[in-house]
């Protein structure tokens, strides 16, 4: 009796534990942190800040380039249940948001460091001004060097019953010929615009037999198939040497209080910023990992591998 009532006493324990929602359920928290600032245009997402869950062994996460974050709760606890998300980013004060749990979106708001550089007019301040993204981006462009042209006949007599000794006629009743003629463009060149005329004998009787050159390239070929006289054809194409080269492109940052943004495609080279620094005009190189000696800068690259950055100034800096 005492042992079969021991072992019923852990097998209901063994179920609890395993059906118990606090137990099994673990909870993801998502939301974003963001710089604090009255004006929404200077509410920038924060890269790269550490949050973490006080009083709990959950490791920290980092947010990403848009801000965005999401950390899984110790297992256990509950919805409703108080929380203390903790913030922590280098440029900024350290942010505790004491919230109790639930599906909503946490944003956190984060108070720069140097905020009181944002408000400086004066001298000691650095002036940036009439900033613009340089970059090189390779091009190619085509250019017409001749036409090719050639001229070929398919020989037939017509009214000649086929008596299925092919090649015949389409319906399969009369006898039929079939003549090919090609184009080589040379090396380094390729035919575009192809076309094939018949410009003697019964053309209304003849068809494409077989079609390799409307799609172009450095040869091209054709086959004519004629069920009636002798007719002649003209096989005729553009001629274009393509060249690659690069061209220097420049754009404008889109700039919201302290902050700068812009985006470059996926095929640009060596970018750099050029601007204003207290009159005089610098350029400043953009490597893989671009640093700045007056910002801090984040990039993102997209799916279509084209890059988001974004550049907040240091302090002593201001844009014009």
């Amino acid at each position: 009796m005492i042992a079969v009532t021991a072992s019923a006493v852990i097998a209901a324990g063994v179920i609890a534990v395993r059906f118990n929602p606090r137990k099994a359920r673990t909870i993801q928290l998502a939301g974003a942190v963001i710089r604090q600032s009255a004006d929404p245009h200077n509410q920038t997402p924060i890269e790269n800040a550490a949050i973490g869950v006080a009083g709990t062994a959950v490791g920290t996460v980092k947010s990403d380039f848009s801000g965005a974050f999401r950390i899984t709760l110790p297992r256990g606890v509950a919805p409703g249940e108080p929380v203390t998300l903790t913030f922590r980013h280098p440029d900024y004060k350290p942010l505790d948001m004491k919230e109790n749990i639930s599906d909503q979106l946490y944003i956190a708001r984060m108070v720069p460091l140097h905020e009181d550089s944002e408000s400086e007019t004066g001298a000691a301040a650095t002036v940036l001004a009439n900033m613009m993204v340089r970059y090189t981006t390779g091009i190619t462009t085509t250019e017409n060097v001749g036409t090719g042209v050639r001229t070929f006949q398919v020989e037939n007599a017509g009214n000649m019953p086929c008596d299925k000794h092919p090649p015949c006629s389409p319906d399969g009743k009369w006898k039929a010929a079939v003549g090919s003629a090609s184009l080589d463009a040379g090396a380094g060149n390729e035919f575009t615009d192809a076309r094939v005329t018949c410009i003697a004998g019964p053309c209304a009787f003849t068809k494409i037999e077989s079609d390799g050159f409307s799609h172009g390239g450095r040869t091209i070929r054709v086959s004519m198939l004629d069920w009636s006289d002798t007719t002649t054809f003209l096989l005729q194409a553009e001629v274009f040497r393509p060249q690659v080269g690069n061209v220097i492109r420049q754009s404008y940052p889109v700039i919201f209080g302290r902050a700068m943004n812009f985006t470059l495609p996926n095929s640009a080279e060596g970018p750099s910023i050029e601007a204003e620094v207290n009159g005089t005009r610098i350029v400043f190189p953009l490597g893989p990992a671009p640093m700045l000696s007056w910002a801090d800068c984040d990039v993102r690259v997209e799916p279509n591998q084209a890059k988001d950055y974004r550049c907040v100034l240091k302090a002593g800096f201001r844009f014009k």
